[in-house]
């Protein structure tokens, strides 16, 4: 019989089997630009050049998001997580493409946007902005909130509609921290272990290519 604990357990290797997967698909597409840029052939530059830029996005984006302070879509499938309270500094609509506030808060392309302070047991406090399309648990007119979060890549923080009671009390009873607050979260994404994994495959690769070729 299944149990949760070894679901999750299977989720988790899952997930580090993807990123063990990305980093290989990162190394492939570096080694074949520089190969292609080099030695040719041309269709192999051709090939590389879309899907490294492509990859490199993907990881700027991530990264910009980060140190922005704005918290990543979602937590990790079979991740760790862990409720805790948050300071409401503030809650205004942006623009969900570019994250502008919003002229006309009703519009289709605009969310809400929660400044949060996630005062956590196992992190030092740190403010993050969570961006959502609902007023989740009626935060325009409330001054304390619960989130729920990754403890291993805490700028994944998402605001469940409907957190359990105790944590809504301890929410209520928060004392906001008397000291400096991080504007983000503390930590290195996993997208940068996976690029940095691809610049050694690649390298690798590259150096294979000119010892066999």
């Amino acid at each position: 019989m299944t149990t949760p604990t070894s679901t999750a357990s299977s989720l988790r290797g899952f997930f580090r089997l993807f990123t063990v997967v990305s980093a290989l698909g990162t190394g492939l597409a570096l080694a074949a630009l520089v190969q292609g840029a080099v030695n040719g052939p041309r269709w192999l530059l051709m090939l590389a050049l879309p899907v490294t830029a492509l990859v490199l996005t993907a990881y700027g984006k991530a990264a910009e998001d980060m140190n922005a302070g704005v918290a990543a879509l979602g937590l990790r499938s079979g991740g760790p997580r862990a409720f805790a309270p948050a300071v409401v500094n503030g809650v205004r609509a942006v623009n969900k493409e570019n994250g502008r506030t919003a002229v006309d808060g009703q519009a289709v392309n605009s969310v809400f946007a929660f400044d949060l302070t996630v005062v956590s047991d196992e992190l030092p406090p740190y403010r993050i902005e969570v961006r959502h399309p609902l007023d989740l648990q009626g935060l325009l007119h409330r001054s304390r909130a619960v989130v729920e979060y990754d403890p291993e890549q805490p700028w994944r923080v998402v605001v469940p509609d409907n957190p359990p009671r105790e944590w809504l009390a301890r929410a209520a009873s928060l004392v906001p921290p008397a000291e400096e607050v991080k504007r983000r979260a503390g930590g290195v994404p996993a997208g940068v272990r996976a690029l940095a994994s691809g610049v050694v495959i690649a390298a690798v690769l590259l150096v294979l290519v000119r010892v066999l070729g």
